[in-house]
């Protein structure tokens, strides 16, 4: 069955579910078009929630000096979005991806301008701040697992890798532009004037958003004798089986918690080190994420022309391992140039990561499946990020950065040297390969087929 108009399916009325043939997406006349517009919406409304990160970020910084506050700030930042990611995958999956997106946006920029109003009137108290985090972790717990879960409704399955690398690559240069915008609002005007920044260019987004027809994701709840179609918790019961069955999707998951705890968490601690030992002038943290960028601008572009191995699992791990390493040498970096430089090399290694893991799964799970599984990876992360935070933070006003830094790339060590060691590891990666021969063979029987209808 061919997917409806995006116009005929509404948040109040879940689709009933069949699944799409990945082939479809590439017969879709004008998928180019849609997917550009889709990606500048993303691209724009990024650059604006970038600012207001980096802004907040440097202004707790700067202000208290203290790794606790910086804990805080991520448990309220990333903890909510966890809880919401459960709800939030199954929305993704049952309604209107578009509008899910559309809607989370909109949230996210009234409680930006909320935050605005307030500190215009006067109020500096930080629990402002955090509540302002609060509601955006949850737009973002409804948002992540829609956008990432709408893209392969547009781009053909074939297109994916290449799509998501140029998407990353977009993105990474964005994020070179984004520190260096929120220094100049930041140090010109204020923290208030990021925020309107913000809102402006979420308004912008939803505009951009609002003209695609995204195709309707057609599901099998409903059965041929007209039964009632599955609720709500069924449909979340069903993913949580789904995932804990699915040895690859398990074992991905299991992946990126160890990644979030060990390596992000502590990245986030590198504007401390900046301020604590090489000094607190703001272009030393803007240089800091600039370096970052470039790196992914460059990481994203190699992998976009490259394409990256064939054994995406292969990748994903010498990804991990090669963030212990960049890690240790943070924490070892006794000059700040040098640590930028390990930055920038940060940088490189994230979309090899990052792209690979997102295109593995949306490549292997099922359409229908696609918004709970990527819900359930951003409850991982949403819950990984804070529970480092709450290690490391603290550890940090204890010890030294540099010491936080070293230990969590050493101990990043171990945990893959397991994770290959174990018997689910190895089993994991087994399914990972039988999936990309099976993936192969279903690509030349729809290529023959083809073949065979214009003869």
């Amino acid at each position: 069955m061919t997917p409806l108009p995006d116009d005929s399916a509404t948040l109040a009325s879940p689709p009933v579910v069949e699944p799409i043939p990945p082939v479809e997406a590439a017969d879709r006349p004008g998928w180019r078009r849609e997917t550009i517009i889709f990606l500048t919406s993303q691209t724009i409304s990024l650059f604006g929630s970038s600012l207001v990160q980096f802004a907040i970020m440097w202004h707790l910084t700067l202000q208290t000096r203290s790794g606790s506050v910086m804990a805080l700030a991520a448990v309220f930042g990333f903890l909510p979005q966890a809880v919401v990611s459960i709800f939030g995958g199954v929305w993704a999956d049952r309604l209107n991806r578009k509008m899910l997106i559309i809607g989370a946006d909109a949230m996210i920029a009234t409680a930006t301008l909320a935050l605005a109003l307030f500190m215009l009137a006067g109020a500096s108290d930080l629990r402002l701040i955090y509540v302002a985090l609060v509601i955006r972790s949850v737009g973002a717990g409804v948002q992540n697992p829609a956008v990432t879960a709408l893209l392969p409704q547009i781009v053909p399955t074939r297109k994916l890798m290449r799509v998501n690398s140029i998407n990353a690559t977009i993105q990474s240069a964005l994020m070179l532009i984004a520190p260096a915008a929120a220094a100049a609002v930041y140090a010109g005007s204020s923290i208030i004037a990021v925020f309107f920044v913000d809102i402006v260019t979420a308004v912008i987004g939803i505009g951009l958003l609002s003209l695609i027809a995204v195709p309707r994701l057609v599901h099998d709840r409903e059965t041929a004798d007209g039964a009632e179609p599955a609720g709500y918790f069924d449909d979340l019961v069903s993913g949580l089986r789904y995932a804990a069955s699915h040895t690859f999707v398990r074992w991905v998951l299991a992946l990126y918690a160890v990644v979030f705890v060990l390596i992000v968490a502590p990245s986030y601690l590198t504007p401390l080190m900046i301020v604590r030992t090489f000094g607190p002038e703001v272009w030393k943290l803007t240089a800091n994420e600039i370096a970052f960028s470039i790196g992914m601008i460059i990481g994203g572009a190699l992998l976009a022309i490259w394409g990256g191995l064939k054994n995406r699992v292969t990748m994903m791990l010498a990804s991990t391992v090669v963030f212990g390493g960049l890690s240790v040498g943070l924490g070892l970096s006794t000059h700040l140039w040098v640590f930028f430089g390990f930055m920038f090399l940060v940088g490189i290694a994230v979309p090899f990561f990052s792209t690979t893991s997102t295109t593995v799964l949306q490549e292997t799970v099922e359409p229908q499946m696609q918004g709970r599984v990527f819900g359930f990876l951003g409850i991982v992360v949403a819950v990984a990020m804070p529970v480092g935070m709450l290690v490391f933070g603290p550890l940090a006003d204890r010890f030294t950065v540099e010491d936080v830094l070293i230990a969590s790339g050493v101990v990043t060590f171990l945990v893959v040297a397991a994770a290959v060691a174990l018997p689910s590891g190895r089993l994991a990666m087994g399914a990972a390969r039988q999936h990309q021969v099976e993936s192969a063979e279903r690509a030349r029987e729809v290529l023959e087929t083809r073949a065979g209808t214009h003869r």
